[in-house]
């Protein structure tokens, strides 16, 4: 859907209200990630919804549901002794319909197990969301790399995506 095609809310209440909820959402996934809990992951997304992961530096992947993406990352972090995922910035425009759109700013602070490197990865997520089951999840994400900052090496910057307006 795209942004003007969005009908507003019914009432500011019910705008505030979904925009709390979802930034629970939002929050509630950077908890989950953060604590590796990926079995928590399924109640946060509609069944097969769509995860597009772009690094930059790698061709983009493509995942579909909650038990992918937790496999996915599991896999990514599996190396890493110390991971948080870290909200920097939400920002949400609910539609009249049960469905709202989103970005979510994050960080993620590691540390390597073997060497105890430290490095920060920054990144931005558009996401679709829905109303479903009397609950706001994800249904459809798209991630993209802004920045990576590895030990003593000079940050690799990359372009801000511009196919997402919330």
């Amino acid at each position: 859907m795209r942004p003007d095609d969005w009908k507003a809310p019914v009432t500011p209440a019910d705008d505030a209200l979904a925009y709390l909820a979802i930034t629970r959402l939002q929050s509630a996934y950077a908890d989950v990630v953060t604590r590796r809990s990926w079995e928590e992951l399924q109640p946060l997304f509609l069944p097969d919804a769509p995860v597009h992961v772009d690094t930059v530096t790698a061709p983009v992947i493509e995942l579909a549901g909650p038990a992918a993406l937790g496999a996915f990352i599991g896999g990514a972090i599996e190396r890493f002794e110390f991971f948080e995922f870290v909200i920097l910035n939400t920002v949400v425009r609910v539609g009249g319909d049960g469905s709202a759109r989103g970005r979510v700013y994050m960080v993620e602070l590691r540390q390597e197990r073997e060497t105890g490197e430290w490095s920060n990865a920054f990144g931005v997520y558009h996401d679709d969301y829905a109303f479903h089951d009397r609950e706001w999840r994800f249904a459809e994400r798209h991630y993209q790399s802004l920045a990576r900052k590895i030990a003593m090496q000079p940050a690799a910057v990359f372009p801000f995506p511009s196919a997402h307006v919330v």
